[in-house]
């Protein structure tokens, strides 16, 4: 088993939690103008666009705006592209609005708030801490768990203390950080059970699949059951580190490894190709642990001190997990490949801050591709796949283009917008989830995805010691 530094993320895109979906997608060309508004103005007004359309506006305009770019964030519910301006400069402003997004004024550029995080990792890099840029605020989000106390938090807050004002912040999470240990289709390996995150295609043209970098450098050689026969063997990991991944490859060359996420009771969604997370984006997470559960990405370029050591490069999300999910899949409506489950802190019960590692760098770094590296098409069976799973009733929010989040008390959101008013899906390839991270309302563990053929139902939401027993699989496309 090789271990491989992995590339890092592009600079405008991870800078300063800059929207950055990399599925082709189609921008709705509606504009927020009256019909007697004169042509200039029409053209200048905020434009409705899809996350990915967003990420193509914004690799435009952000190598564009030089000093003045302070981030930016795709806003979901009126589905613009926000642009951070620092400064009061009109022509930047104007050009900002002339391409379609929105210009908002903040005081902290995207350098300062990379110097900044570059601080936190010099002087702050203590176990049970994490940080992340949030676009949304134009500040540095320090996160602390409940086991940074006394000289440990006095060293945290002095650090932050000593950044400009208004550059950071810290908050408290009440859960500790680590890998979810322990979780679609269940993988075992060592004693340790992890998750199938996405079936690939290596460089080398062989079938194989992702998933945590803690699973890879845990065992091996992993099998479908417990003390079962292996069906693959590792052939990288990194964790800690740059990331929190690792390449599978299926010991059988014939393998059949469909590009699709498993969603419990006989349900599938198509794995279409991979993209980038952005911030503000609608997000879907399968684990055997606690189901299918939804949420959106938080922050990007995430750095978390994990026990084990630091791991950097990650996506953080508001998405609920537990131990048993991880190496789980994140994935959006459209079928895009987001991330793999690495860890966080609390459950599905309180809610608590989860991170990913993202799809494309490991991809990158394997030399890998989604499925068998074409774009795909829908699925049928996908339709509706999670709405018995997630629990959701016929009253499910529908989404115009994307995900809608929902706030829990919609009974769901549908991930394509398919499910009509007597809860019978007819979404090509969309599922439904609980409306947010919390337990109610959502997939539980008796409402979402089976442990499947490998999956240990009664190790539920019990936490796996920290050596590596019992680790879940979070989710899989491997049938």
């Amino acid at each position: 088993m090789s271990h491989r530094r992995i590339p890092k993320r592009k600079a405008i895109l991870a800078a300063a939690g800059a929207v950055g979906i990399a599925a082709a997608a189609v921008l709705l060309p509606q504009a927020y103008a009256s019909q007697d508004e004169s042509g200039s103005e029409a053209r200048s007004a905020p434009k409705r666009m899809s996350a990915a359309s967003a990420a193509e506006l914004l690799e435009e305009l952000g190598a564009q705006l030089g000093e003045s770019y302070g981030g930016a964030y795709y806003d979901a519910d009126k589905q613009q592209l926000v642009v951070n301006v620092v400064g009061d400069n009109n022509n930047v402003i104007v050009q900002v609005k002339k391409a379609g997004a929105v210009a908002r004024s903040v005081q902290n550029s995207a350098r300062t708030l990379t110097t900044a995080a570059s601080t936190l990792a010099q002087r702050a890099t203590i176990p049970g801490t994490a940080w992340a840029v949030d676009p949304r605020t134009n500040q540095i989000v320090v996160t602390a768990d409940r086991t940074v106390a006394g000289d440990k938090w006095n060293r945290l807050e002095s650090t932050v203390d000593s950044l400009d004002d208004g550059v950071a912040r810290i908050q408290k999470s009440k859960g500790e950080f680590k890998p979810l240990l322990e979780g679609g289709d269940a993988i075992f390996g060592g004693g340790a059970r992890c998750s199938l995150g996405f079936n690939v295609t290596t460089q080398d043209g062989a079938p194989g699949f992702l998933t945590a970098g803690h699973c890879g450098v845990a065992a091996e050689q992993w099998s479908e059951e417990a003390d079962g026969e292996p069906i693959g063997t590792v052939q990288e990991a990194t964790f800690p580190g740059d990331g929190d991944l690792a390449l599978v490859t299926y010991d059988d060359p014939a393998t059949e490894a469909p590009s699709e996420v498993d969603l419990g009771n006989g349900e599938t969604v198509a794995i279409n190709q991979a993209a980038e997370a952005a911030v503000g984006l609608q997000v879907f997470r399968m684990g055997s642990t606690t189901g299918l559960k939804d949420g959106e990405v938080t922050g990007l370029d995430a750095t978390v001190n994990y026990p084990e050591g630091t791991v950097t490069g990650l996506i953080q999300t508001n998405v609920c997990a537990e131990p048993g999910d991880s190496g789980g899949a994140l994935f959006t409506q459209d079928g895009s490949a987001i991330g793999l489950t690495s860890g966080g802190s609390g459950d599905c019960t309180v809610g608590g801050e989860t991170f990913f590692q993202p799809v494309t760098t490991a991809l990158e770094a394997f030399g890998a591709q989604i499925g068998d590296g074409g774009a795909g098409g829908g699925d049928d069976n996908a339709a509706g796949g999670a709405e018995e799973n997630a629990g959701a009733d016929a009253g499910g929010a529908e989404a115009d283009g994307g995900a809608d989040a929902g706030d829990g008390d919609d009974g769901g959101a549908d991930v394509n917008g398919g499910a009509d008013a007597n809860g019978g899906a007819e979404a090509d390839g969309g599922v439904e989830a609980d409306g947010g991270a919390g337990a109610d309302g959502g997939a539980g563990a008796d409402g979402g995805a089976d442990a499947g053929d490998g999956g240990a139902a009664d190790d539920g939401a019990g936490g796996a010691d920290e050596a590596g027993g019992n680790e879940d699989a979070g989710d899989g496309g491997h049938n």
